[in-house]
């Protein structure tokens, strides 16, 4: 009898076991807009000098300083397509951490005098990766990264805001 019933628990509890509900599929959480930051710098002569903040939300702010067609803040909106694009640009030069490309630095060889610069943040959460490019830095070998990231702003629709280049 005693065996019977230990029996009968012990198949109870594993076809209770068996029952057990499902894992309820984990529902998408709500991922932070990830935002980029891009900023010129001035240089000897006219290059435009603004700010333009875009986040993968679509919200974007361009903020003209020198020697641009507005200054001041313009809200605008980017879409998914445009948001990937100037991203995709950036991306293969986004450092873990800071890189700091200017004169005086390791990775600053031939510096030429009186060229603009850039600085771009990638911001998602509370990590930030942070470039920094004097475009006088490494002319030859540094040609195919400084025309990316002039070019990148190419892909979000703040053309008028910048004016004739």
């Amino acid at each position: 009898m005693r065996s019977t019933v230990l029996r009968a628990l012990l198949l109870s509890a594993f076809l209770l076991a068996g029952c057990k509900a499902a894992p309820k599929p984990t529902e998408p959480q709500a991922v932070e807009p990830q935002t980029i930051e891009y900023e010129t710098a001035p240089c000897y002569g006219l290059c435009p000098v603004y700010r333009v903040t875009v986040a993968s939300d679509g919200a974007g702010i361009f903020t003209g300083m020198q020697h641009t067609a507005v200054t001041g803040d313009r809200k605008f909106v980017v879409t998914r397509d445009q948001f990937v694009a100037f991203a995709k640009a950036l991306a293969p030069y986004r450092p873990k951490g800071t890189r700091n490309i200017t004169p005086g630095q390791p990775d600053c060889v031939d510096g030429a005098t009186d060229m603009p610069s850039v600085d771009v943040q990638w911001k998602s959460g509370a990590a930030t990766d942070k470039l920094t490019l004097y475009y006088g830095c490494n002319l030859e070998t540094g040609k195919p990264m400084a025309e990316a990231l002039r070019m990148a702003p190419e892909a979000l629709p703040i053309a008028n805001f910048i004016g004739k280049r």
